[in-house]
Formats: structure tokens, sequence, C-alpha cells
């Protein structure tokens, strides 16, 4: 797990359970237009392959990540943080724990999908090393938005090993 620094907000991050389900939902409802279900949940708990954290403060969920394992491939499911813990770095920790652990499991390339009307989360992505590869068209449906695609090398240099 990922250590924070001295300005960041102090998360116990640690793997994403069934029972951790309902708060998510509630997250998840909170901050996207178009939530995941609950059985899209269940399947990044339940299925091999997928995989998910969470980050918790004074006991409670407060973010979350989600991805996807394919041979040498990880693919960034979704990463959401209720809104009044942004820009306290939780996104970062998790972010860092997924690129960790998909790391260690001889991923060489991470992709995610974001709406580009989403600035704050596409300059996040940027600023840990992500590059825009193309627009996936109508990708989002409430509302309609193309997808930005975006990804990342985790292999060969440290610079591509940092967050």
């Amino acid at each position: 797990m990922t250590r924070a620094t001295n300005h960041d907000l102090r998360v116990n991050i640690r793997d994403m359970s069934l029972a951790d389900i309902p708060a998510i939902m509630q997250i998840e409802r909170l901050i996207f237009p178009d939530p995941w279900s609950v059985a899209a949940f269940k399947e990044q708990v339940t299925a091999e392959g997928w995989g998910g954290i969470v980050a918790e403060c004074g006991g409670a969920i407060i973010g979350y990540g989600c991805y996807y394992i394919v041979e040498s491939e990880a693919h960034l499911t979704n990463l959401g943080v209720v809104p009044k813990y942004r820009r306290k770095s939780v996104a970062k920790q998790l972010l860092g724990n997924i690129l960790q652990f998909v790391t260690e499991r001889n991923c060489e390339y991470v992709f995610l999908e974001v709406r580009p009307s989403n600035r704050g989360a596409v300059a996040f992505y940027e600023k840990h090393h992500f590059e825009v590869l193309y627009r996936r068209p109508n990708y989002y449906k409430q509302p309609v938005e193309d997808a930005l695609v975006m990804g990342r090398y985790l292999g060969g240099t440290e610079k591509d090993q940092q967050l």
C-alpha cells in the first residue's frame, strides 16, 4: 500500500468486499451521472481478473478504485472519491495502489476511459503519466458523451513506475 505524505489525508486502503457495496453505491450515485449497478460491483469483487480497493477514513469508505487484468494489460474501470475528500490525495493513493498491484502482476500497460467534460479527471490522469490515445464515440449514455481512452506504459524507466 502507498504511504501518505504530510499533506495527504491519512486513509486506510484495503481490498473491496461484497459488504462494502452499499456504501460504494451511495458514493457512485452521488458522483457519477451514469452510475454502475450493484451487479457490476459484485463482479468486480468476485470475478477472476477483476478487483477493487476502498479508501477509508474514520471507519467510513470515502473512495474506491476498480480494475481488470487481462494478460499483460490492466484496465482501470472505476475510480471515485466523495467530493469533500477530493484534492486530499485520496485518488492518488487509490491509483498508486492499483498501479503497484498490476505492475507486480507483470502488466505492461494500463488503460481507462474518461469523459472529456470531466476536466479534473483528465488533468489528474495526465499528471500521473496517462496519455490520450483516442476518442471512443458515444461511450457514455447518460448523458451521451464520447470517452477519451487514455493509457500509460508501466514498464521501462523509473519515470514510468512513478506516480
